[in-house]
């Protein structure tokens, strides 16, 4: 079984959840165990704890983002100690690239990273799609790697007793002292303060996420001119022009007539009382996330998924240049 560990900061803690969850299947098959530092029992020493798993692993997956890179035990320790043993062939190193950072001057930039092409998982539109394109990855690496040299020397010395099928009774020093499940996910709950605080920065997202999407859109294409207007804290329009020709217009709105959620409107001028699309908050057992309820995201296929304030821009934004395309 190859052992995974995961090199993170706390202040990511949720997405090291929920890609434990997506490794599940790979748990279920007896392919992978992982670790982190939640596993570490109360009054136990961190960090002989942390190096003593770190040397133990197969697989290293730096768990990458601005606060990893800050922070110096992720980075000057436990970053280094891993391209050490990469380099070395003693594990394998996978970087996994969780927000928008500066990680491609970092020393691990020269390996292949996760999600696909470094794409960050919360950049992505659907979170789930993201998460199993990293699962993808490291089944890939598993398939390469083979059986580990650890997993390789442990086979060549099987106790001649245990190789003929009989039972050694476990020493002090027995790898199964200390045996247990990593299976330590608790199921969170989410109070209507917390949906209604994603909602509302999901909004303030997607209004700034239009307005510079609007502005690099000009600034690449002769004769195309967007225009963007904040109404009020929880209404925007946009418009694109082609060589001073309205092309495309919508209108955003926070709440409305249609109530909690974000409603989209390919008529700037129109009242709140319709829509073309919305998007409502909804959780499952670890996050957060948009759903779009109505027809244009059937067009796109995202009917089901399930949005990060990143993907939910897109989504309208998809929309919005539609004409153009």
């Amino acid at each position: 079984m190859t052992k995974l560990f995961f090199s993170y900061s706390h202040a990511d803690e949720t997405f090291r959840d929920t890609l434990e969850k997506h490794l599940a299947a790979m748990k279920h098959e007896g392919l992978i165990d992982t670790w982190h530092d939640r596993r570490i029992p109360a009054g136990d020493e961190l960090d002989p704890a942390i190096d003593e798993n770190l040397e133990q692993a197969d697989v290293i997956l730096l768990l990458v983002s601005s606060d990893f890179i800050a922070s110096r035990y992720c980075y000057d320790i436990e970053m280094t100690r891993a391209l050490e043993r990469h380099h070395d062939r003693t594990a394998r190193v996978i970087p996994i690239i969780l927000r928008h950072c500066d990680w491609r001057n970092t020393p691990f930039a020269k390996l292949l990273a996760a999600p696909t092409d470094g794409k960050p998982i919360k950049s992505w539109a659907d979170i789930d799609e993201a998460y199993t394109d990293v699962v993808g990855h490291i089944r890939r690496a598993l398939t390469a790697m083979g059986a580990s040299p650890k997993q390789q020397e442990a086979a060549q010395q099987i106790p001649s007793a245990a190789k003929f099928g009989f039972a050694e009774p476990e020493t002090v020093s027995s790898p199964y002292a200390s045996a247990r499940s990593s299976n330590m996910r608790v199921k969170k709950t989410f109070s209507d303060a917390d949906r209604e605080r994603f909602l509302e920065d999901s909004f303030a997202f997607i209004s700034r996420f239009f307005e510079n999407s609007l502005q690099e859109l000009a600034g690449r294409n002769p004769g195309i001119e967007g225009r963007f207007r904040q109404i009020d804290a929880n209404h925007f329009t946009c418009v694109i022009y082609a060589d001073g020709k309205a092309i495309s217009r919508c209108k955003i709105v926070l709440g409305g007539a249609f109530g909690r959620g974000i409603s989209y409107s390919i008529n700037d001028n129109g009242s709140d009382n319709s829509c073309n699309e919305k998007l409502s908050v909804e959780t499952d057992d670890q996050n957060l996330y948009l759903k779009p309820l109505m027809g244009l995201a059937f067009q796109s296929r995202r009917q089901n998924a399930k949005l990060s304030m990143e993907g939910a821009a897109e989504l309208f934004w998809s929309i919005l240049i539609e004409p153009l395309q």
